[in-house]
Order: C-alpha cells, then structure tokens, then sequence
C-alpha cells in the first residue's frame, strides 16, 4: 500500500493536482522545485507541463535509484577500480539533465542525452561488472522505452545513437575476448535485485504516466466527438433556417402584386374622393380624414415596398432596368417629392448641382428610392436645421461616377449606430423607433441598391452634430447621348462639373 501511494503521489506531483486533500499544501514545494527546471513556454500547455514533469522527476529520482545499485557495487572488491568511479560518474550526471532542459528551453537535446547516456552506462557498466548478468543491463531497455516515449519524432536520431554506442560495445568486446571478471555472480546477487526492483519502479512510473497520458488523450478525443455531434446540429439548424428564410422571401415576392393591389386602389379612391369633395364648402372634415387616409396608405404602401423589395433581393428576384436617364430631371424629381418632408420639421434644402449633368444609363427607380431613403432620413432627424444634398461627376483612375451626398446637421449617430445602421429592421439608437418610428429597411436597401448597381454608400456621423451620406455610382455614359451629341459637344461636359 505504501509503494501505490508513493507512486501516486508522484503522478499527482506530474499533473499538479494531489489525491488527498492534504496534498496541495504538502506538495508546492515540490511543485516550485520541479517547475524551477522547466521553460515557462511548457507550462503552459497541460500536455507539455505533464511532460516536462514526469521528464524531471524521472531525473531526479532516477540517479537515487541508480545509487543504490553502485552503493552494493562499493561494497565489493570493484569499489576501489576505476570502472567504479566511471560508473557513479555516469549515474550522477543524470542530476545535471534538468539543468540542460532549463538552459535549453527544449525537450529534445535533454532527452537525447539522458538516452544515449543511459545507453553507456548500461552497455559500459555490463561490459564492466558481470556481462550478460550485469545489474546494469536491464537499464539498456528502460533507455529504450525513454527514447520512444520522449523522442517518438526523432526515433531514427535515437536509434543512430544506439547502435553506435552498441558497435563500440561489440568492438571492444572482440578486441579484449572476454568480458573482465572483476566480480563474482555471487558479489552481484545483492546488486542484481536492488537493479531489477529500481527498474521495475522505473518502468512502472512510465508506464503510468502513458496511462494518464491515454485517458487524457481519449477524455479530449470524447469531448471532440461530442463537439462535432453539437456542431452538426448547429449546422442542420442553420441549414433549416436559411431555408425558411428563403422560402419566406420567394413567399414574399410571389406576393407582391396581391399586397400592392388593395393598397392602391385604397390610395386612388382616396385621392378620387378629396378631388369630389373639395370644391364643396362644408367638407373640410371630409378633406382631413381623406387626407390622413391617403398619407396612411402611402406610408404603408412604402413600408410594403421596402419589405418586398428585400425579399426580392433575398430570392434573386430583383434586377437591374438600365435605361438612359436625364440625371437633372432625376434630381429635381426627387428633390420635389422630399421637399415636403424636409420642411415638416422647420428644415431648409441646400441643393449643389451643376445645370446639366448629362444622360446616363442607370436603374432610375433604384436611384431615385436611395436618394428618396436619404433624404427622408435626414429630414426624420433633423429639426430647424440644413440638409445639403451634391450631386456631381468624379474621376477616379480610368472609372466616372455619379456622386450623390446628403449632409444634414440632426442627431448624429454614435459609433455603435454607425456600425449597425445598414443591417436589415435595424436602427442607430435603441430609443429611435419609439421616438422617430420607422423599420429599420432605408438603409438596408439603399444599400444593396448600390451593391447591385457596382456603386457604394459611406457615411460619417458624429453624435450631436450630424450625419453625412454618400453614394458613388460608376457611369456608363449612355449610347443615345453619344449618337445624338454634335462633334462640336465636348463628350465631358458634365464632368467638367
């Protein structure tokens, strides 16, 4: 019982942890001791430091057990040989492997030492004390099963080392003819068993330490398999949810005329009846609920579009309609229908435009609906303030684009804002719904209407001083222009702007 504990107890002091609650306490002086040789880049790792420990202690209690067997060697006429002093030289010079790991920062070096000299000591201390029935042969395998276990990557290395040192062996062994007789068989019974007890303990601690070495080892391999089944499930829920989503957006875009129908005519009849009862004098009560009915189903029209819009994009059911456009007659379209909204709050618009900037192949709707998103933005969030919008031609390398910027002096958003304001039903703030309303899809569309126009949208914001927009489209000058363009027309007059 008492062996079990001892060689328990030294596996606890390998993997930092004791088997009694008593331990911890009684064993960091060990623990300081035994880390004091290994690097600190090994103590991170679990794998390393129960490595690096079991390598250390082994090294240390190693020698002691190996001085036990020249302690009976000294005690017989070979004590006072030379071939004795060599041997306890070599055994002691096991003390100096943990100093070589602490210099080296490494585990191979120290462990191809501590097995090639193991090797010499046990094929000189056979050749020396006893040949075959030496008490240091059998050290010969333990250095054997310590170069698989601490230099499996270099096993050739480990083995050219080896069969040199056993060459040496064999060579001289030719040269004298026989091994010396400098002891008895029976001088070498009392150091044959210490020899044997030492190796077996030796050999027991190894092979304890690939025990705990495997049951880490499979526990890890469990924990993988059981991460991979997690992650498979996560993946099939991922997988079912993309295709919900996108049997959502097909369900959503196949939907679009029966949504936009009633919506319309709700509209058309509004604005049919305010034209019948406008001429009358006492239908001003009628003109104000026809006219919040028509300003409520324009703005759930709007909210419809947005979201079917999205949809569409989501199932590949959006394209491109690219049709020459005059871009001044675009602009001013857009300015029109914004200005009211701009004005609701006590905003001015501050338009900077050249006079004429050209005909351009573009998607007009998708154009007009961003800038259309920007502005209404602008004008939610701006109070007794400026909205600016530019427009102009820039070059960039061999590419024209289209620049369109909307600055307004409102709110401003935060940086948080600034990084989630062109995700889908999302706002800057958390409070900007309950205060302003909206859905959160503007932006969201705005965006991808750039992204598949090949253009780009930034912003730049700063909370309590406003907000900058800026969408560049790339321009393909369009071929009606070209054709209908006198040679005396300079073919970029609007980029001169």
């Amino acid at each position: 019982m008492r062996v079990k504990r001892v060689i328990r107890c030294f596996l606890s002091i390998s993997l930092y942890r004791c088997p009694d609650p008593q331990g911890p306490s009684m064993h960091k002086p060990i623990y300081r001791i035994i880390d004091w040789f290994i690097p600190a880049a090994m103590l991170e790792s679990d794998s390393d430091r129960l490595m690096a420990r079991t390598f250390v202690m082994l090294h240390l209690a190693g020698p002691l057990m190996g001085h036990s067997v020249t302690f009976f060697l000294a005690r017989t006429a070979a004590g006072a040989t030379w071939q004795f002093w060599v041997t306890e030289g070599m055994v002691a010079g096991f003390f100096g492997i943990p100093f070589l790991l602490r210099a080296c920062g490494s585990m191979r070096l120290p462990a191809m030492t501590s097995v090639q000299m193991l090797v010499g000591l046990s094929l000189f201390g056979s050749f020396s004390f006893g040949g075959i029935s030496s008490p240091l042969l059998p050290w010969f395998l333990i250095a054997m099963v310590l170069g698989f276990f601490y230099l499996s990557e270099s096993i050739k290395l480990v083995l050219t080392g080896i069969a040199l040192q056993i060459g040496v062996f064999i060579g001289t062994r030719i040269f004298y003819g026989q091994f010396p007789s400098l002891l008895s068989a029976q001088d070498l019974q009392l150091a044959n068993t210490f020899s044997i007890l030492a190796a077996l303990a030796y050999m027991t601690i190894l092979a304890l330490y690939y025990e705990t070495v495997m049951r880490i080892s499979l526990s890890l391999e469990q924990e993988t398999i059981d991460q991979r089944g997690k992650l498979q499930l996560v993946r099939e829920a991922m997988e079912a949810a993309e295709l919900a989503s996108k049997r959502k957006s097909i369900f959503l875009a196949k939907m679009s005329h029966e949504l936009r129908t009633p919506l319309n005519a709700v509209i058309g009849y509004a604005e049919m009846l305010r034209e019948t009862f406008q001429d009358q004098a006492d239908a001003s009560r009628k003109m104000q609920d026809l006219d919040r009915i028509h300003a409520a189903g324009r703005h759930l029209l709007a909210l419809v579009n947005n979201v079917l819009d999205l949809s569409s994009i989501e199932a590949n059911r959006l394209e491109l309609s690219t049709e020459p456009v005059n871009v001044t007659s675009l602009i001013n379209e857009v300015i029109a229908t914004a200005s009211p909204l701009v004005m609701k709050r006590d905003n001015r618009m501050i338009v900077n435009m050249p006079e004429d900037l050209g005909t351009i192949d573009l998607d007009a709707l998708k154009v007009r609906q961003s800038l259309l998103n920007l502005l209404s933005n602008a004008a939610k969030f701006t109070t007794k303030g400026t909205i600016m919008l530019t427009v102009l031609r820039r070059s960039s390398g061999r590419r024209d684009f289209m620049s369109l910027e909307v600055t307004d002096n409102g709110i401003g958003m935060s940086e948080e804002g600034l990084r989630r304001i062109f995700e889908d039903f999302s706002q800057a703030e958390n409070d900007t719904v309950s205060k302003f309303g909206g859905t959160g899809l503007g932006l969201a569309l705005t965006k991808r209407f750039c992204q598949m126009m090949g253009g780009t949208i930034d912003v730049r914001s700063e909370r309590g001083v406003g907000t900058s927009f800026t969408i560049q489209i790339p321009i393909v000058a369009s071929r009606r222009a070209e054709s209908d363009a006198t040679p005396s027309a300079p073919p970029a007059a609007g980029e001169a702007a």
